[in-house]
């Protein structure tokens, strides 16, 4: 490894990066200029996170509501243990499909748990709250049920530092991550506007032990106690995917969160395609963009367009457009529905896919997960997926909604002042 060293050090001089913003004393200082492929992606993860890729995992890229069938198949399947770490349960048809389940597994002696972040899962459709309609329930049967972090007085920072995190683990073998959440917008195809378009993945192999200790410090700080052993088996390396899983949490300075989305950026040398539902990232990371497209990568992204769940973040995402695209970033927005993807995909080797944002709250206040992984195969697929994608997208230009206005400044200074440390 000590021929990567030198490379990894950081460019000096790069407006916006040499250090000579106080206000910014506490980000990673850069550009990075990372060596080529997956050794040196991996070293340089290593050191801002602690987190290498891992050899030995099976993924499978799941679109939309396919991945409620295989997630259900794979609990109806548990031997000892399901848990479940989600932002948004509310109540409706899918919920009631995941109550049989875990009802059914629970009375046939498998431990199951789940974990409910109060704000994401409150009352905001007119139906009854996850508490009155879902939990009695689940708790009837057997399932144990935590909230994390409850409103106790509804402090603003215990307000925005909540879990984002979409985890569910089966047996300690199996784990998914992504965007979805137990909810009806999650049901369809993400063709309709009632139906969210959303990325998830399945894995298998050592890192789902990682994804397992993060539902375990949500459910340990959610009055859960510990977890058994049989929860963290030993996992055999079975598969040619390498994997990390890049856990994050609200901190003073840069989170692991933001700290994962620069190295994936440093580490495009061909191509960096960016699908993201809430696409409004701070300075450094849009100029950490100006400066691969100046070194000849194709810089693409992709977001909601008039189907969108919070106006004023998609106002704040329209305001980064001018600057990008007089950068050379061709950009996006997705029309029949709201894009909830969080996906990157690098060259043709490197792809993350999880529950991370690119905006400020994501990146500095809540718990989020991504999978990052390199796998060829997917690597493809999530390339097929943005070709699909874009015949259901309008391309942005500065003569066709690119330009920014007093609105959406005013929009981004809102969003990005949610995220900063107070």
């Amino acid at each position: 490894m000590s021929e990567l060293t030198d490379e990894l050090v950081p460019q000096p001089g790069a407006h916006g990066f040499d250090g000579g913003d106080e206000t910014r004393k506490h980000e990673m200082q850069g550009p990075f200029e990372l060596p080529p492929g997956p050794e040196g992606f991996s070293f340089a993860l290593y050191q801002a996170t602690g987190v290498s890729l891992t050899p030995g995992h099976r993924m499978h890229l799941l679109e939309n509501s396919q991945v409620f069938d295989r997630m259900l198949e794979d609990i109806r399947a548990a031997k000892h243990s399901v848990n479940m770490l989600v932002y948004i349960w509310r109540p409706c048809e899918l919920s009631d499909r995941f109550v049989e389940a875990l009802t059914e597994r629970s009375r046939a002696g498998v431990q199951c748990r789940v974990v409910v972040d109060p704000v994401g899962s409150e009352e905001t459709t007119g139906d009854k709250d996850f508490d009155q309609q879902v939990e009695k329930r689940l708790t009837d049967a057997g399932v144990e049920v935590h909230y994390y972090r409850l409103l106790a007085g509804k402090v603003l920072g215990r307000l925005l530092s909540r879990s984002h995190q979409k985890l569910v683990i089966v047996d300690g073998r199996v784990a998914y991550t992504g965007g979805f959440g137990i909810w009806k917008v999650w049901e369809g195809d993400g063709l309709k506007p009632d139906n969210w378009r959303d990325t998830h993945i399945r894995v298998e192999g050592p890192e789902v032990r990682r994804i397992q200790v993060t539902f375990a410090k949500h459910w340990i700080e959610s009055g859960g106690g510990f977890l058994p052993r049989e929860c963290f088996p030993e996992l055999k390396a079975d598969g040619g995917g390498c994997a990390a899983f890049i856990d994050s949490a609200g901190r003073l300075g840069i989170t692991e969160a933001e700290r994962m989305v620069r190295l994936v950026v440093a580490a495009a040398t061909e191509r960096l395609w960016i699908a993201n539902a809430y696409f409004t990232p701070p300075n450094d990371i849009l100029e950490q963009l100006e400066v691969k497209v100046r070194q000849g990568v194709d810089v693409r992204v992709m977001g909601p367009g008039p189907q969108h769940d919070v106006p004023v973040v998609r106002a704040s995402q329209r305001s980064t457009y001018e600057r990008l695209l007089a950068a050379g970033v061709r950009i996006w927005e997705y029309q029949p529905a709201m894009l909830h993807s969080k996906t990157m995909l690098v060259d043709d080797w490197l792809c993350v896919v999880g529950s991370t944002n690119l905006d400020s709250l994501s990146l500095n206040k809540l718990s989020e997960g991504s999978l990052v992984f390199e796998d060829r195969e997917i690597a493809a697929k999530l390339e097929q997926c943005w070709h699909k994608d874009v015949r259901h997208s309008k391309e942005i230009s500065l003569e066709n909604g690119g330009r920014t206005n007093p609105w959406r400044r005013f929009a981004r200074r809102a969003t990005q002042w949610a995220g900063h440390d107070r």
